[in-house]
């Protein structure tokens, strides 16, 4: 098992948890306008659909990359290039964060927590995303590959679920200190773009 895949990929996953995007922003609204009782039942929708998108990478991918070769190359150079296309997308979008909540509706945690787990499932940019981003980071010869895809699916839940909390818990000074401070989307902008372009380049030369 190597331990030092599994760090980076901790690392990787709290970079982009991290980095504003569709996801912790809505929690981050969610939680301003709402309170961080609500912004919990959106965290814990949101994480819960990753199980669905784990156990459809896990049984789909991992019979590819066990029967053939060329298959899981074709896979490595479509996850690279898609990743650095998500680069090229950051690169291209505004720096500005948009933290209005103009557009937020209020309704329970119930509701919150199934609208957050049906836009995540629902979502097939987050398969893409992870058949993209997970088959890189596979870190045991011994252990068999569907095992090593839940082990990263929980890991990538478990991180993004501490961040999203914090980010809860935070709510108010952390929408306070973005609205003050222009340039930290500039930042989290750059800092996404190095991270695509960083994990598309270890993906690509990732071995099986």
């Amino acid at each position: 098992m190597n331990v030092e895949i599994l760090f980076a990929f901790v690392a990787a996953t709290s970079v982009l948890a991290i980095s504003p995007g569709p996801d912790n922003i809505y929690v981050l609204m969610q939680s301003v306008t709402n309170g961080r009782k609500y912004g919990m039942a959106t965290v814990m929708g949101l994480i819960s659909g990753c199980i669905i998108h784990t156990t459809l990478l896990a049984f789909g991918v991992s019979a590819i990359i066990k029967n053939n070769e060329i298959i899981f190359f074709i896979i490595k150079l479509c996850g690279a290039s898609y990743l650095i296309y998500l680069a090229y997308k950051v690169y291209t979008s505004k720096d500005a964060i948009n933290l209005s909540g103009e557009e937020v509706v209020k309704r329970s945690t119930w509701q919150l927590f199934k609208q957050g787990f049906i836009m995540n499932v629902l979502n097939p940019k987050v398969t893409i995303f992870f058949l993209a981003f997970f088959p890189g980071f596979l870190f045991s010869k011994e252990l068999n590959t569907v095992a090593q895809f839940y082990v990263l699916g929980l890991l990538f839940m478990f991180v993004s679920f501490i961040i999203f909390s914090i980010i809860v818990i935070l709510s108010s000074y952390i929408s306070d200190y973005f609205r003050k401070n222009e340039r930290i989307g500039v930042f989290f902008k750059w800092l996404q773009i190095i991270v695509f372009v960083a994990i598309g380049i270890f993906l690509f030369f990732s071995d099986k």
